[in-house]
């Protein structure tokens, strides 16, 4: 496991920071930390404001092969680019698992269906939405978080009116 140091005492909450193994800039805090599972070293890249990092990753060792490769304005510049770009995979998929979606063909067109699941930590529950072609909203109803949507289930929510599922 690999522990995380606390910011020096010195350092200004909204300062810029280029030392060999601590650097700050632009929302970001990226720190050489020693692995403690092995001889190496590993950088965690931490968003402003967030308790946790956004990516911990393996880190180079300087040509001494002790001590990690000091960080730079190149490096620093990659591992920001890195992180965002977990961040932004980790919002797609959590997106696509609270967001379904699916189209059925009835006699007046297609309708689409949207499951948009709230996880609220003591009730979550599920919004499903009904849309005509032109956008507009058919219908809305309040289901169980771990409601199914399926193009039958879509199907049978159009053909019962629109009739909250059980």
């Amino acid at each position: 496991m690999t522990s995380i140091p606390e910011m020096p005492d010195d350092a200004a909450d909204d300062g810029r920071i280029e030392q060999d193994r601590l650097w700050r800039d632009n929302g970001w805090t990226a720190r050489v930390i020693k692995n403690e599972d092995d001889d190496g070293w590993a950088v965690a890249m931490i968003k402003d404001g967030e308790a946790e990092p956004a990516l911990v990753g393996p880190w180079t060792m300087g040509r001494d092969k002790k001590n990690p490769k000091p960080l730079d304005t190149a490096a620093f510049n990659t591992l920001v680019k890195t992180a965002n770009e977990v961040l932004r995979r980790h919002e797609q998929q959590r997106h696509a698992l609270l967001n379904k979606s699916v189209s059925v063909e009835t006699d007046d067109g297609r309708i689409d269906v949207a499951l948009e699941i709230i996880p609220d930590e003591f009730d979550p529950y599920a919004r499903l939405t009904a849309t005509d072609a032109y956008g507009e909203q058919l219908a809305e109803v309040r289901v169980a978080a771990n409601f199914k949507l399926t193009a039958s289930s879509a199907a049978d929510w159009i053909a019962s009116g629109y009739a909250r599922p059980r």
